[in-house]
């Protein structure tokens, strides 16, 4: 059976699972029970959590309870870094309130899921590198490049016609990337952006990007730049790693142009920002 394939359609009312689910977050330090806990008020040692709103890239079909966060983008000298905003210490978290005039409050606990809270990169006062680092392994143009070099805007040149056989040519071009790396360049969170002609409608407000909400439209004018726009690549259902264009069945659960999880058939739709609101789970306390 092909892995894009849906061993339990929805029609079975079988409960859908996919073997080595569970060893692969242990192994990776992502918890299961994290993530079936995150739309749930925990007690759970820590600092930070509770409930919070945040931008994310919609979830528009399959078992996800919400979407994935966005990161804001800055660009400095063609290289392209995930925004990481001032700690707040009556917060307890890095806080960028009211960013970009949206009346949103951009935040550390945006990220605080699927295990992401226990790793030093969401540290709200460690001092990590923001810079998108080059991730090979996923997407074949990306082996052009070293891995952990920065991402820079010129390996984009192509955005408008690119094209890998899935989906429609030209939607956007992908990558991946680690984010808020130590020194050594490792131990960053994952990481998917995409740069695309529908970012910058999105972000201008053109076409049926007029309909956003105005606060999310001025989120979105201020956390993309020159069509590029990012998210942590965490589904927030199984925490595995979906993917823009990196599965080819994909097509059959309308997420060929779309993020696509191939657990347990997630889409994600990253030209449809919504405001939406988790219970953000607590994290270690900070020891660096």
């Amino acid at each position: 059976m092909p892995l894009d394939e849906d061993k339990y359609p929805a029609e079975t009312g079988r409960r859908r699972f996919v073997k080595g689910v569970v060893g692969s977050a242990a192994l990776s330090g992502v918890g299961v029970g994290g993530a079936a806990a995150v739309d749930a008020t925990t007690d759970a040692a820590g600092e930070g959590g509770g409930t919070t709103p945040f931008v994310a890239v919609e979830n528009t079909s399959g078992p996800a309870p919400r979407g994935m966060p966005i990161i804001p983008i800055k660009i400095n000298g063609g290289e392209i870094s995930g925004l990481w905003p001032e700690y707040d210490e009556n917060a307890g978290a890095a806080v960028a309130p009211d960013f970009g005039g949206s009346g949103i409050d951009y935040s550390s606990q945006w990220f605080q899921y699927c295990g992401i809270q226990s790793t030093a990169a969401i540290y709200p006062q460690s001092d990590r590198n923001s810079t998108f680092l080059n991730d090979t392994g996923t997407f074949s143009w990306q082996g052009e490049y070293e891995s952990g070099k920065p991402l820079t805007v010129d390996m984009f040149e192509d955005y408008k016609e690119w094209g890998n056989g899935i989906g429609d040519p030209g939607v956007g071009k992908p990558a991946s990337v680690v984010w808020r790396t130590n020194s050594d360049g490792k131990n960053g969170a994952p990481v998917q952006i995409i740069r695309s002609v529908e970012v910058e409608k999105m972000a201008n407000g053109e076409g049926e990007y007029g309909d956003l909400p105005g606060n999310v439209q001025s989120f979105i004018s201020e956390a993309t730049d020159q069509g590029f726009i990012a998210w942590l690549n965490k589904c927030t259902h199984f925490c595995c790693v979906p993917g823009f264009k990196t599965q080819e069945g994909s097509a059959d659960f309308g997420g060929a142009n779309s993020i696509y999880c191939q657990c347990h058939q997630s889409v994600y739709d990253p030209f449809s920002p919504v405001q939406s609101t988790f219970v953000a789970l607590p994290r270690p306390p900070q020891t660096d």
